[in-house]
């Protein structure tokens, strides 16, 4: 196999979904600097539209544009989805319940100025602005003031429109799973902990055990090891303004970053290779997508409530995550007993305690209504403002101060004033 330049690569995704138009949906979310298309490939039962009850899980790849392995691991996966579908029960099943896009290219002109393929960095992994990409977003702990590049407003405005729930980003270089966060304020004592660990140490470690080897930890050289290999990405190293911690904080989707191979631009005859050793891992991270609970919150006409906060008991987000236009939230956990708070601003919060088993295998999350019977849908609650400047460390230190259970909520609420 070779590599697929813009032409090839678009000429690709055409001929896709020309073949299943029925099980595909084919857009571009923006255009690069030089004018190149984002494309974004949709998969699922209702590829062209947002569905209740069926989650939204993406896969970004080349946003650094020298790092080239998961651009075209990406296309081997489509291929697989596209042919196994009607004939593979499971990726039938999962493509019946789960809305998949893939995005193989968020940097199509850093992988065009990378005319000598190497291992190691080159200017490729910029954008034509010379902007990294992973260092472009803004960031949950300090003020980042890279000017915003096209490419990153467009995935931005991607994240905003849909329903994520579950996302990863593939990047070269080293061979590991990182996950939240990549930024931290104070010590932390070399760990950047998000409300949500454990649920991400379990993503990271479903991608590494199920691939080839990076499980073994062993990294590209002797001087890195990763046990498991998983990493927190603080752990790994700092960085400021980058996509996993943005997806979390301002997307209400877990993303985490996957490093699929030591050589960055490896030779066109290794991909088949790196195409192996990644596929079972692919298949079995997009399920994840389906921890959990879910559910709709309506008023008493049965009308869906947008922007209700819903929120697992002890694992306050900064943003308070917040339902969709048709009501719905999905919160990934791991399964236990959780208790889910539902507020709709104005009104009394309502709390359902749940038992979440590990549904992953039926391709459905717990499902977890709310009917708030004394809002009708006249009373319309203002929105809760998500503050837009860092904060992590603000929620880390008041919640530690205070009782976890009752006082969150006036603390949420604290917050939501603050910046309004």
């Amino acid at each position: 196999s070779s590599y697929h330049h813009t032409k090839e690569l678009e000429e690709y995704l055409k001929g896709v979904h020309a073949a299943y138009p029925s099980l595909t949906h084919l857009h571009s979310i923006g255009r690069s600097v030089e004018g190149r298309d984002l494309w974004v490939l949709v998969l699922g039962r209702f590829p062209t539209h947002h569905n209740i009850g069926i989650p939204e899980f993406k896969y970004v790849a080349n946003m650094h544009g020298d790092e080239t392995v998961g651009r075209e691991v990406l296309l081997h996966l489509i291929d697989f989805l596209v042919t196994s579908y009607g004939r593979d029960p499971v990726i039938t099943r999962l493509l019946n319940n789960t809305r998949v896009h893939i995005m193989p290219t968020m940097n199509p002109d850093g992988f065009e100025a990378t005319k000598e393929p190497d291992c190691y960095y080159t200017r490729g992994r910029y954008n034509r602005n010379g902007a990294d990409l992973n260092r472009n977003f803004p960031d949950a702990f300090e003020n980042n003031s890279a000017g915003i590049q096209p490419e990153t407003r467009a995935v931005m405005d991607w994240i905003k429109n849909e329903t994520f729930v579950l996302s990863a980003n593939l990047h070269g270089g080293a061979l590991v799973a990182s996950y939240t966060f990549d930024n931290v304020t104070g010590s932390l004592n070399g760990y950047s902990r998000s409300p949500d660990d454990d649920v991400f140490v379990h993503l990271a470690k479903t991608y590494s055990s199920n691939h080839a080897s990076m499980y073994k930890g062993t990294g590209c050289d002797n001087r890195q090891t990763f046990p498991e290999g998983i990493t927190n990405g603080y752990s790994w190293y700092q960085l400021e303004g980058g996509m996993q911690d943005y997806n979390y904080v301002w997307g209400q989707c877990f993303e985490i970053t996957l490093e699929l191979s030591c050589c960055k631009y490896p030779p066109a005859e290794q991909l088949e290779k790196f195409w192996r050793d990644n596929k079972v891992a692919l298949i079995e991270y997009i399920k994840q997508v389906h921890l959990g609970v879910k559910g709709q919150v309506t008023d008493k006409n049965g009308n869906p409530i947008p922007n209700a906060i819903v929120e697992a008991k002890g694992r306050p987000h900064v943003c308070p995550y917040r339902t969709n236009e048709q009501g719905e939230y999905f919160l990934l956990l791991l399964p236990g007993t959780y208790v889910i708070n539902a507020t709709v601003p104005g009104f009394k919060s309502m709390l359902k305690t749940v038992e979440i088993p590990d549904n992953t295998g039926n391709f459905s999350a717990l499902k977890q209504d709310f009917s708030f019977s004394e809002v009708s849908d006249q009373i319309r609650s203002r929105v809760a403002s998500c503050p837009k400047i860092p904060l992590y460390q603000e929620l880390a230190r008041t919640s530690a101060a205070v009782k976890p259970t009752l006082n969150i909520l006036v603390l949420m609420t604290i917050i939501l004033v603050i910046f309004k």
